[in-house]
């Protein structure tokens, strides 16, 4: 079955935001300074966002661990 995915995307704060599930958390620090990752109150992942994506866009690849609870 597939599982629907929500991006967004804003140009003038060049912030990337992708979601798993619309349910309820909260962002916390990952260990890269440009990515947070979006969590429930159980620590389960729900989403990642990534900050300053076009000065990114020149270090490739972008990598982030998301760690679940």
């Amino acid at each position: 079955m597939a599982q629907q995915v929500n991006v967004w995307f804003d140009a003038e704060a060049d912030f990337l935001e992708v979601r798993f599930s619309d349910k309820a958390g909260f962002m916390r620090e990952t260990k890269n300074d440009a990515v947070m990752e979006r969590v429930d109150d159980e620590g389960n992942i729900l989403g990642f966002a990534i900050m300053q994506v076009s000065r990114l866009a020149k270090q490739k690849p972008l990598v982030a661990e998301l760690v679940p609870a």
